[in-house]
């Protein structure tokens, strides 16, 4: 039965071959689970079609980003379709350094001129040097998975004229849509909260975002849903999934598998913007099954099969690459935050009721939604603990006894100020808007901050971000500010602004 070429596997094609065959979805394939060490795991039949014989893949049209032409649209309105859109956590806009090509902070999703999507096809079970050649086929997509040194399961995927694939990863090659890097700690001691390995200012000496991290599966038809798989296809439209990989056999012969770091999934568990409330960290398979989490990141065993959950993208889905954490907006939600336009607009309004400081009683103003990270003059400042905005000035830190200076005291080391307002002590830092709108839950009135960075935002959106933790390392969570990534302090992670009007 495991001879290729023996009478029996001839037999068993040519049987197979007048067998009906079961429609499965690809998205959801059967997950019970076989030991590899079982005779059904060691010799199984070398080969089993998925579906009725289609045309082989054709090949792709080019993999390109949101600026590429569409000729998807609805002929009512010949605008294109918009599947979604792809926020990375952290950058509050645009990337330090700009966004340019495919490498940004945000990316929408359209319906491509051509539909580009695959489906599984056929399954072979060869041995491994024969792997090689097997995926030598370049025009033809493929997950290998290696069970042994002598023993390699290859699953051939076929053109999907129903779907489009958008695939994310730290790869700049032309075959990934968003090219995604690890996002960069904070600057006030604390982790990010989407960085990736170690402490206090996340910086990794070395990227634990995957190359090819996972894909998108779009359907071309309406509801137009959107599912998530670990794992993109490389150059060679082939996943490999190597022998010390997290990896099973199926019940019906079928093979799934986890990537190293994995790829984590959050679904909000209700609306995302009328009642926030975070739902539970899952892993998704290459598959695109739902499992538990793993004991750590890249524990060789995996979590168990959540059978009630899909992998379903919802408004306000996380997905955590290991690095970087992306936010999934649909356009449903996106149309209940504020534009770029609006923002200024907020900000305009907040300079124009001319808050000022009450100890130097000069008029504060916001600076432009385009001047980040260099603090302005008029810039508004708040001590965190209280709430109290502020302008800037270089005195009320709190002196505590230290083993430095003859008078057995010193300045305290965290910088913290006592507020002339209300004496709490504190972080004292500036006032930035947030200018990413489609982190926001709503459209409502700046007067709240996150602490301890100072991005300010709507009541509603402090609140959501707040209670969600998010992945950071191997196996922690931290509520972080969305706009910069720095982990959440105080009890409740936010605080009302308290300005000043004008004394005249």
């Amino acid at each position: 039965m495991c001879n290729p070429e023996g009478t029996a596997w001839l037999c068993m094609v040519a049987l197979c071959s007048k067998m009906p065959v079961k429609k499965l979805e690809p998205q959801l394939w059967p997950v019970g689970m076989v030991l590899e060490g079982s005779s059904e795991a060691l010799c199984p039949p070398p080969s089993l079609e998925l579906r009725p014989s289609c045309n082989k893949s054709q090949p792709s049209p080019p993999l390109g980003s949101s600026s590429q032409p569409h000729d998807g649209v609805f002929p009512e309105d010949k605008e294109p379709v918009k599947y979604g859109e792809l926020i990375v956590l952290g950058h509050n806009g645009s990337l330090a350094n700009g966004d340019k090509g495919r490498r940004r902070s945000r990316l929408a999703l359209y319906k491509r001129p051509k539909a580009n999507g695959v489906k599984p096809d056929v399954i072979h079970n060869v041995s491994t040097p024969l792997v090689s050649k097997a995926l030598s086929n370049k025009s033809q997509h493929s997950i290998s998975y290696t069970l042994s040194r002598s023993h390699s399961v290859i699953v051939e995927y076929t053109h999907d004229t129903n779907t489009d694939m958008f695939q994310i990863g730290r790869s700049t090659e032309s075959m990934i849509d968003f090219v995604v890097t690890d996002t960069a700690g904070s600057s006030s001691g604390q982790g990010g909260g989407a960085a990736g390995e170690g402490g206090g200012g996340g910086q990794s000496a070395q990227s634990t975002i995957s190359r090819y991290a996972c894909r998108i599966m779009c359907e071309r038809s309406a509801p137009y849903t959107a599912r998530i798989y670990a794992a993109g296809f490389d150059s060679s439209k082939n996943i490999f999934l190597g022998e010390r990989a997290a990896k099973w056999r199926t019940s019906d012969g079928l093979m799934d598998g986890l990537t190293t770091n994995g790829v984590l999934v959050m679904h909000p568990a209700g609306e995302f913007v009328s009642e926030p409330a975070p739902g539970v960290w899952r892993e998704i398979s290459v598959c695109g099954n739902v499992f538990a989490l793993r004991e750590t990141r890249s524990a060789q065993q995996r979590g168990k099969l959540v059978e009630n959950e899909s992998n379903t993208l919802q408004d306000g889905s996380l997905i955590d690459l290991c690095g970087a954490t992306l936010l999934w907006r649909t356009p449903a939600g996106l149309r209940h935050t504020p534009t770029l336009k609006q923002l200024e607009s907020l900000r305009q309004e907040l300079n124009a009721a001319r808050p000022q400081c009450p100890v130097g009683f000069n008029t504060l103003a916001f600076p432009s939604l385009a001047q980040r990270e260099i603090v302005d003059k008029k810039q508004p400042w708040v001590y965190v603990n209280c709430g109290h905005v502020h302008g800037y000035h270089n005195w009320g830190y709190r002196k505590e006894k230290g083993p430095a200076g003859p008078g057995g005291t010193a300045p305290a080391s965290t910088g913290e100020r006592e507020c002339p307002m209300c004496r709490r002590v504190g972080p004292y830092v500036p006032l930035w808007l947030g200018c990413e709108g489609g982190l926001y839950l709503d459209a409502g009135p700046p007067t709240h901050a996150f602490c301890p960075c100072g991005h300010v935002c709507s009541e509603k959106t402090v609140v959501g971000w707040s209670q969600i933790p998010l992945p950071h390392g191997t196996h922690a969570f931290h509520a972080a500010c969305p706009f910069c990534g720095t982990w959440l302090t105080g009890e409740q992670g936010h605080i009302k602004l308290i300005f000043q009007g004008p004394v005249d």
